[in-house]
């Protein structure tokens, strides 16, 4: 219940670690979220299948601890989780990630490399989940 009603503060924390140096080349970058998923994305057949995982859904489909949510999301969690009529599609892990993960374009204010301005194009998003321990994933 205290970690379903964490995680609906929307907790965030950033750390910068810089180091100047004449001849780089454009360097991997970590961006660690232990938000894993937009809460705007989940659709009412993820909650289906992932509610209880995320700790949103009881085992009988019910909200779990919904005295914690903030009103708005109370109604939002509501809706996904109104489950009357519904029939289940199939389900697939791997385009969940990609479909409710945050995207790059959406948290990147201001880029540049060398003088030179960069955008999220410049960029390849590597999931943590898919390549395993090295050495920019996240802890966790």
């Amino acid at each position: 219940a205290e970690r379903v009603a964490y995680f609906l503060t929307y907790p965030h924390v950033t750390k910068l670690d810089e180091v100047a140096a004449r001849n780089l080349t454009f360097p991997a970058i970590t961006i660690c979220n232990l938000n894993e998923f937009r809460f705007s994305k989940i659709t009412r057949n993820d909650m289906y299948h992932v509610g209880e995982l995320l700790a949103l859904l009881n085992e009988r489909y019910e909200i779990s601890n919904p005295q914690l949510a903030e009103p708005h999301v109370l109604a939002a969690l509501r809706d996904k989780a109104n489950f009357k009529n519904f029939k289940a599609k199939p389900f697939s892990m791997a385009e969940f990630y990609n479909r409710t993960g945050h995207d790059l374009a959406d948290m990147l204010l201001q880029c540049s490399f060398r003088g030179t301005g960069c955008t999220a194009r410049n960029f390849t998003v590597v999931s943590a989940r898919r390549v395993g321990r090295g050495p920019t994933e996240c802890p966790g």
